[in-house]
């Protein structure tokens, strides 16, 4: 297991605080080697500030991507590998307009797009309005990397340390703690002689590090946000959660028993005791697991499964290969799909899909990234909606 992420969460202002970035700089050193000397390899430290539109404010919302310039270079100095300054909002419909021009200006400061929560409900508007972000930053570069910046919000609360689902929101820093840990489920069912022995194994390896991750922390001068223990993969089948799913008895994954499997390790990261925050569950990103790229390509998982996966899960539909002429209008029935088991079921969601520009489906992905397995396009069964979840309504969808 490993520390994918210790994400820093902090209100920068605008303009800049003079010590807010230099404090939080500071902090993620002092935490990245406290939790070395405590036997982790951390991957990445983070930074996630409080939502762009409320940082910049209505009238400076044109200014993002200068913003994004200056906050990715101050970040650069103090050694911060990556940003998130929060989503989009509804309320400030012009303010999904300004990222793609922002995700053009840098690599590394990611983004959001919010489509749905408790307070508001589902607001179709702005799921076409995150749907037109995904298509816009589809063409920035040649490949469709940049949506790899981009997320669409369904039910996420603030505190979240896995970007770009990454926001803050108050003045008072925080930090939480993201794992790369789906090794723990492959090995907890590898040699298990029934499922009760491997979630057992699971959650008490789950606890053993939850507990020491919790004590480092407790060291650190800064609140502590908690552990988003999300079971996140890496492209090699030793950390697929694609592979846990099939060590459990799953064929392959995206055969029926793969929903029973994917509950399963949710659920026991849910029985596990440590200070939970985040997603915490089951991580289906396609292109960053090795087995789910492998079944992808074979046809075995579709997006469908995927989504209906999401019911159980951990996160939604992440780092999903789409055709390189996928519409807006394509992609909003299924971010709706999307926002509706989000706030029907009361958890967070999020999707990440990257259309491939000069890509079909069944075409091979090339993407050349360290945490990118190779796949193929996967097709997206859909077309325009019709009237009236083709309007603007802001629909309250309660809890079951």
């Amino acid at each position: 297991m490993k520390i994918r992420s210790i994400t820093y969460f902090c209100n920068p202002k605008y303009p800049f605080d003079e010590k807010v970035l230099p404090e939080a700089g500071a902090f993620l050193s002092e935490a990245k080697s406290a939790y070395e000397a405590a036997g982790y390899e951390v991957q990445t430290v983070r930074l996630a500030t409080i939502p762009f539109p409320e940082l910049l404010g209505s009238e400076n919302i044109s200014k993002l991507t200068d913003y994004t310039s200056q906050i990715d270079n101050v970040a650069h100095g103090l050694k911060i590998g990556y940003v998130s300054l929060g989503p989009a909002l509804p309320e400030k419909l012009h303010s999904y307009e300004v990222i793609p021009e922002a995700i053009s200006a840098s690599k590394n400061v990611f983004f959001g797009g919010v489509m749905a929560d408790r307070t508001r409900g589902i607001d179709l508007s702005a799921i076409r309005a995150c749907a037109d972000v995904i298509v816009k930053c589809a063409t920035i570069e040649p490949n469709g990397f940049a949506n790899l910046q981009f997320a669409a919000l369904a039910n996420v609360k603030a505190g979240a340390p896995f970007l770009p689902a990454a926001y803050h929101d108050n003045d008072r820093p925080a930090f939480a703690i993201a794992t790369e840990s789906a090794d723990l489920a492959v090995q907890a069912f590898e040699n298990a002689k029934s499922l009760e022995e491997g979630r057992s194994s699971l959650i008490s390896e789950i606890e053993k590090h939850g507990k020491k991750l919790t004590e480092v922390a407790k060291s650190l001068d800064c609140q502590f946000g908690g552990i988003d223990f999300s079971l996140a993969p890496f492209p090699d089948d030793a950390y697929s959660l694609g592979n846990a799913v099939e060590k459990m008895g799953v064929p392959k994954i995206g055969l029926h028993g793969s929903l029973a499997g994917a509950a399963i390790l949710t659920e026991a990261i849910d029985r596990a005791e440590f200070p939970h925050t985040g997603f915490s569950g089951f991580m289906q990103p396609i292109l960053e697991d090795s087995v789910l790229a492998k079944r992808a390509a074979e046809g075995t998982l579709t997006i469908k499964d995927v989504l209906l996966y999401s019911a159980v899960c951990g996160t939604g539909l992440d780092t999903i290969p789409l055709p390189g002429d996928t519409t807006s209008e394509q992609l909003a029935p299924l971010l709706l799909d999307l926002c509706a088991l989000a706030l029907r079921l009361d958890k967070p969601l999020t999707a990440r899909l990257m259309p491939v520009p000069n890509k079909k489906a069944g075409d091979e992905t090339s993407f050349d990234f360290a945490f990118f397995a190779p796949s193929k396009v996967m097709a997206l069964d859909s077309t325009e909606l019709n009237s009236p979840l083709n309007s603007n309504e802001v629909l309250q969808l309660n809890k079951r």
